[in-house]
């Protein structure tokens, strides 16, 4: 089963790239843009099939595709150029990849909740001994956190993960309770030791269910989509403060080896497939945050050079040169394949050391 599981989340890597690239060829299709050739997959050409304009093609390795706009950064006087757009049809363009794979994200969410029957929220399960925030004024058994040092918790899970990266000097905490939404600013709840464990904040966290309608389905696949960007930007946050190391980012080495051990983990097959769906549902819609974060190289850089260019044309009547762009582009592009590949490495190392222990 270990090598249907490690298909699998290649398939889902490669599927999710090559998604992302249709939705630039679509774009650009529905706002009359020349595209020079669309792929799917890399590396040697196995078929291609020419247009008058477009050249489809199917290469031999399934990690991905590609949508080629021509010269994409040069206006050579073809007014259906991607150069010659104005700016909102070249932010659809650019948009529209990361678009679709949040589209794909939220369509697997949706076909798996939609045989739920009900859904889990974290609330207060109860304190250990000598808990002193116990009341009105603090916490009380059954609230529902609402949010946690301005995260909000979705669902369940969410508060043990805010909780962990808490400092231990003071929460900010939102409840649910009786219905009431209650703030608790600046709450002093710090870490001790709690039934002889050190570091304790002395509350255990529950789940509580809400059952499945049609209406509850709805709000829930948002919550979770939400959930999912939210977890990118707290992880981004968490790894700019150095509270998590880059030793704990992975890439599809590390991705495609994840989607193993939930597979391997799972109970029956059934579970295996939805388990490994679900995870893809996490990554398209990582995928869609963090390509749009504006570092140059990835789509949401060339957005923020098409900002730039619009604010120095308003203001000074000309665009930035394309030739600092295109250096900027190719310099951020070294370093983050340097980087990938570092981290590459560290994902077969890991896999090698888990193989020998």
């Amino acid at each position: 089963m270990s090598v249907l599981f490690v298909l699998a989340g290649i398939f889902i890597f490669g599927f999710l790239i090559a998604i992302h690239e249709l939705g630039h060829f679509l774009a650009a299709r529905l706002c009359g843009v020349r595209v020079s050739e669309f792929s799917i997959g890399m590396g040697p050409l196995l078929w291609h099939r020419e247009t008058e304009e477009t050249r489809y093609s199917l290469r031999l390795l399934p990690i991905g595709g590609f949508c080629a706009l021509g010269e994409d950064d040069e206006d050579t006087g073809d007014a259906r150029s991607f150069a010659h757009q104005g700016f909102w049809k070249k932010l659809v363009i650019l948009a529209a990849g990361s678009f679709m794979n949040l589209l794909a994200g939220v369509a697997v969410i949706a076909c798996i909740f939609a045989t739920a029957s009900g859904f889990y929220v974290d609330q207060v399960a109860g304190f250990s001994e000598g808990f002193p925030l116990e009341g009105k004024d603090g916490l009380m058994e059954g609230d529902i956190f609402y949010k946690i040092d301005g995260w909000r918790t979705y669902l369940r899970g969410d508060a043990a993960l805010f909780l962990r990266f808490n400092d231990g000097q003071g929460v900010d905490i939102e409840v649910i309770r009786d219905g009431e939404k209650v703030v608790l600013k600046d709450l002093p709840l710090y870490r001790g030791t709690y039934n002889g464990e050190e570091g304790k904040f002395g509350l255990s966290v529950g789940a509580a269910r809400i059952p499945a309608s049609f209406l509850t389905t709805a709000k829930f696949i948002g919550y979770q989509t939400l959930d999912f960007v939210q977890q990118v930007w707290f992880s981004l946050i968490q790894l700019f403060r150095g509270n998590v190391g880059l030793s704990e980012v992975s890439g599809p080495v590390g991705i495609v080896s994840t989607m193993t051990e939930v597979g391997n983990a799972s109970k029956t097959a059934v579970a295996a497939f939805e388990n490994i769906a679900f995870f893809g549902a996490l990554i398209a819609i990582n995928l869609a945050v963090m390509n749009l974060l504006p570092i140059p190289a990835l789509d949401g850089g060339r957005i923020f050079f098409l900002a730039v260019d619009g604010l120095s044309m308003l203001l000074f009547r000309r665009k930035v040169p394309v030739k600092y762009q295109a250096a900027v582009n190719a310099a951020c592009f070294v370093a983050l394949m340097g980087l990938m590949l570092l981290v590459t490495l560290k994902d077969v190392g890991q896999l090698f050391m888990r193989g020998g222990s």
